[in-house]
């Protein structure tokens, strides 16, 4: 076995982002670059996903992360190049058989139009494919756990084997130093070790051997399981590109600062075919709510108030226009300009309430399973949509029965009020389902409503079910709204009269709504 100096490639690292110096053994089979390792390192940095992916499977097989490296060089240059096998470090032999199925796979052509020179898509093709293979590994329907187990024992004596040669080159470096007398001793020593190493190679060299027959033997045998798995991600990948653009647009793009960002949306819409629903629904119903607000809103009847300062060039006053056709006066007039001082007609009129933050309460309880949870979820998404475009905060607090924990998210914290992909995501998969309570979420809103950045806000609860409130709450719940000023909107999923009794004791205003379609929520979006 050549000489290993780079005890990197052995204590096991979660990811490889470097290349193999010329005359040492790898753990990758793929001819790679720099370019190649650092761009691959940087989705793993950015991609929580891909950082999971790889703790796990470095737990199961040793070199497990510069596997996930050779997949994404496998998806992603033009040209595989494969080193030969005295390249490549003996413990890292189970990944060679496993790659020769994938290079044959028939769905292999069709995941590499997708991946190849595109980052992003060969980041999510290995998070797949990678999932699918640790899968395989866990039930041991690609090879056993003894096979496993070999794997460790190489690794570990690839380990002692280095520990050997490094004693065996101090000791040689250490008879050249010291006095004559000293020197027989010290050479024997020396012996002693290499020759300790060379049994310790060739017994690791016997054993390689034998394991990467048997394993290769057991992957043959179970290559359809392999080869299943490329379908399935050649396929998933297809359906995340469709619904990938369609989910981006919703937030401006946000996604398209990171590799990583996109890489988790990726995943998720493959993996999810509830939110490729919901970003479907998201778009018709945002656009529907944007066009409906504009043309209510774009004109408002507004009178002349009065005269004030400011910077505006729609309202300038006549005097002050004409100050640039001197040229003394127009730097003055620029200055003026920057510093919001020039004279300007102050208009006054009717001002819409409702422009605090927002607080939605949504019913993520068991009966709301399916298309109801899609539609309601659609709708707090628009109403985050609209809290962006105003410039307000954007609460949302998921609830079920009384003993499930509440999910509260602040999905606008950002700068410019933009949402935040991380949090939206959370909010968009989650669904506990179980029973149903309302005070706890209520509660929760108004202690919300408390705080000095909710203040002023408004609660919107979607909901498809009934609660009984407890005695002496309700009188409490009008106690806060008076002290607190807040209105309270309720959204009634596909329920009869006898269901609006309860929520009817709070709330100021409410919808029932029966048909699940984009226009639905019109109402909401026009008040609010």
């Amino acid at each position: 076995m050549k000489k290993t100096r780079d005890k990197q490639w052995l204590a096991q690292p979660m990811i490889t982002g470097a290349t193999t110096p010329a005359g040492e053994l790898a753990p990758n089979w793929i001819e790679t670059d720099t370019y190649d390792a650092a761009a691959f390192a940087a989705l793993v940095r950015e991609s929580p996903s891909l950082q999971r992916l790889a703790d796990s499977g470095q737990k199961l097989l040793p070199h497990f992360g510069a596997f996930l490296f050779d997949l994404y060089t496998l998806l992603y240059k033009t040209t595989i190049a494969l080193r030969s096998p005295d390249q490549v470090l003996a413990s890292a032999g189970l990944y060679r058989a496993i790659l020769d199925i994938i290079l044959r796979a028939p769905a292999l052509a069709v995941l590499r139009e997708r991946t190849v020179l595109d980052e992003r898509q060969s980041g999510l093709g290995v998070l797949l494919l990678g999932e699918q293979i640790l899968a395989l590994l866990r039930s041991e329907r690609l090879v056993h756990r003894a096979h496993m187990l070999d794997y460790w024992n190489l690794n570990h004596q690839e380990r002692e084997l280095m520990e050997l040669e490094e004693q065996a080159f101090s000791a040689r470096e250490l008879v050249e130093s010291i006095s004559e007398p000293k020197r027989a001793t010290a050479a024997q020593l020396a012996d002693q070790i290499g020759r300790q190493a060379s049994i310790v190679a060739r017994s690791h060299s016997v054993k390689a051997r034998d394991v990467e027959r048997t394993t290769r033997e057991a992957i043959e045998r179970n290559s359809k399981h392999l080869e299943k798995g490329v379908g399935v991600v050649a396929l998933a990948a297809t359906n995340a590109e469709q619904h990938w653009q369609e989910w981006q647009d919703q937030w401006g793009g946000r996604f398209g600062q990171s590799l990583g960002l996109q890489i988790e949306l990726g995943k998720r819409l493959a993996n999810n075919p509830r939110l490729q629903k919901l970003a479907r629904l998201v778009g018709r119903m945002r656009t529907q709510a944007f066009a409906l607000r504009q043309k209510t809103f774009e004109r408002v009847n507004q009178e002349v108030h009065a005269v004030a300062r400011g910077h505006d060039l729609s309202r300038l006053l006549p005097c002050e226009l004409s100050a640039l056709g001197n040229p003394w006066r127009k730097r003055d007039f620029g200055r003026r300009l920057l510093e919001g001082t020039l004279l300007q007609y102050e208009l006054r009129g009717p001002e819409h309430s409702g422009r605090g933050p927002l607080v939605v309460c949504l019913d993520v309880s068991s009966s709301m399973s399916g298309d109801k949870e899609i539609w309601a979820k659609a709708v707090a998404l628009t109403l985050l949509d609209i809290a962006q475009r105003q410039k307000r905060l954007f609460r949302v607090i998921c609830f079920a029965a009384k003993d499930t924990p509440l999910l509260e998210l602040d999905l606008n914290p950002g700068v410019r009020y933009a949402a935040d992909p991380h949090r939206v995501l959370d909010f968009a998969g989650y669904f506990p389902g179980g029973g149903t309570d309302f005070q706890k979420p209520l509660d929760a809103a108004v202690a919300c409503l408390r705080s000095a950045k909710y203040q002023k806000g408004d609660i919107v609860f979607i909901t498809d079910g009934e609660c009984q409130f407890e005695a002496g709450w309700v009188s409490a719940f009008h106690e806060q709204k008076r002290r607190l000023h807040f209105r309270l909107f309720a959204v009634l999923i596909d329920v009869g009269s006898t269901s609006l009794a309860a929520l009817g004791q709070v709330v100021d205003r409410m919808t029932s709504v029966r048909q699940l379609t984009a226009e639905a929520g019109a109402p909401l979006f026009l008040e609010l």
